[in-house]
């Protein structure tokens, strides 16, 4: 298995609404993100997706987040969304994903729940989340899966503690309120960006 862009972490955009979305995709690209998520607890994401979907075009990677049921994953994907992310496991809502030809990134706290994932067509792991289980659990997983499944922390990860993740074995991490939170200026966007592919590309 293979992470899907060329840069492993996704930008959780949570709360971003229809007249920011453009902005904040075009911050995030610029500053080299291609891997994009809008949540599904985000107002009127059902408008947000396809804009952030035409804004990035074939730039990035773009779909949604906490996904949970098959149906709101046929939503995503006829709206245009490639990226399936989801807080938890859930085998019906993988399957109708990977039928719709979604990738996709699924959230487990247990080792069961990551082989669920694993066997039920998952193509990367998110552990959430991780910053209550820390790089020692991300070490302790690593040792039992499959050494080419894509693993990512979301949840709590910052600048200063990503490299600590990769090193104890995530390829990459979900963003959330660290480099986005509802209503900030685009230039924080730009700036938080910078810092986290700079922590990054620092590892």
């Amino acid at each position: 298995m293979a992470w899907p862009t060329a840069l492993p972490l996704i930008a959780i955009l949570r709360g971003v609404t229809p007249d920011e979305v453009v902005g904040h995709v075009e911050a995030l690209i610029a500053e080299g993100f291609d891997a994009i998520e809008v949540p599904l607890n985000s107002p009127d994401w059902q408008r947000s997706i396809p804009l952030a979907v035409e804004a990035a075009g074939k730039r990035a990677l773009v779909g949604a987040g906490t996904v949970l049921t098959p149906e709101a994953v046929d939503q995503v994907a006829d709206l245009g969304g490639h990226l399936l992310v989801t807080p938890n496991t859930d085998p019906a809502v993988i399957r109708q994903g990977r039928a719709r030809g979604m990738y996709a990134s699924i959230g487990f706290t247990t080792a069961s729940e990551a082989f669920a994932a694993l066997a039920a067509g998952a193509q990367s792991l998110k552990l959430f989340p991780a910053s209550s289980f820390g790089p020692g659990y991300v070490k302790a997983l690593r040792a039992v899966l499959p050494p080419d499944v894509p693993l990512l922390a979301v949840g709590g990860v910052t600048p200063d503690n990503l490299g600590q993740y990769l090193d104890a074995g995530c390829i990459g991490a979900g963003l959330g309120s660290d480099l986005y939170k509802p209503g900030q200026p685009v230039e924080r966007t730009h700036e938080r960006a910078r810092a986290f592919v700079k922590a990054y590309r620092s590892v």
